[in-house]
Formats: structure tokens, sequence, C-alpha cells
């Protein structure tokens, strides 16, 4: 089995996630994305504070040692939240829900709250299999899609 594992994300990343973040199949299941995935101005401006701030968790999940996503949480309107963004070449192989495991083991506090595309049953699949449970949904603008769609709300803990 192929090793997953978590570790900070450095410089030499963003050119790859980047590429990832802007892949247009990705950009469509994860809906609530960027304005425009292309803009790379606003990606590094974005990332930059990511990285910078120390309230949050954002770090890069690799495969045998090679980039394959991020993942992090962050503070939403008092709800600890957890996201994940998988390069699509590893979709379906385990990733995702390897590198959610380590997250889950670093941050302590719950409730632990997700959302998903109501019609990304990937990604429900892999929350539901770590323990989240959905407590309802929300409405909300998706700019990868230019429309409002649902989105399920998940609970851990």
């Amino acid at each position: 089995m192929a090793e997953v594992a978590l570790r900070e994300v450095e410089d030499g990343d963003l050119d790859a996630l980047f590429e990832q973040m802007r892949d247009p199949e990705s950009v469509r299941m994860a809906a609530f994305t960027a304005r425009d995935p292309d803009d790379r101005a606003a990606f590094d401006a974005h990332t930059a504070r990511l990285r910078s701030d120390p309230e949050l968790t954002f770090l890069a999940i690799t495969r045998d040692g090679e980039l394959v996503g991020t993942i992090g949480s962050f503070e939403m309107e008092g709800d600890t939240e957890v996201t994940y963004w998988i390069d699509r070449s590893v979709w379906g192989q385990g990733v995702a829900g390897q590198a959610l495991a380590l997250l889950l083991e670093r941050i302590t506090v719950r409730p632990l709250h997700a959302r998903a595309a109501s019609d990304n049953a990937g990604s429900l699949r892999v929350l539901e299999r770590a323990g989240f449970a959905a407590i309802g949904t929300d409405v909300g603008y998706a700019n990868a899609r230019q429309a409002e769609i649902e989105e399920t709300i998940l609970r851990l803990g």
C-alpha cells in the first residue's frame, strides 16, 4: 500500500498545487472554488495567507513522497472545519481518506465540520467513512459552476 503523509507546504509545491487546483474536472467537483482558478496572482496571495496564518492548518499531502494535494482546517463562524484538495490523478485510491485520518489525529477539536457539494459523492463518502455525519444542507453560490448549488454540511463528534 502506498504511504500517505502530511507535511508543511513548501515553496517548491506551489506550481504543482496551482495546476492541481485549476484542473477543470476537479474545480467542477469542488464547486466552491476561487473565482478564477487560472489567476496565479490570486492563488499566490491566497496561499501566502494560508501559510502565514497561525490560526489555521494548511498541509501538503504526499503519497510515496509525491505531492498529491492539500488538507487543512480553519474556523468559520465559530466552527472548526476541515477541507482537502486531492489531485485528480489519485482519486479513488484512498488518498483522501488516509490524509483525513492523519489530519484527525492532529486536530483534536470536536466537533469538526466539513462541507461538500451534495453531488460530490466521492468526497461525501470519504467524510462519512471518517465518521462525519450529514447534519443538514445549505445553498450557496459555487464559483466553479456559476450557479447556486446545494452543499451538504457534515459533523464529526
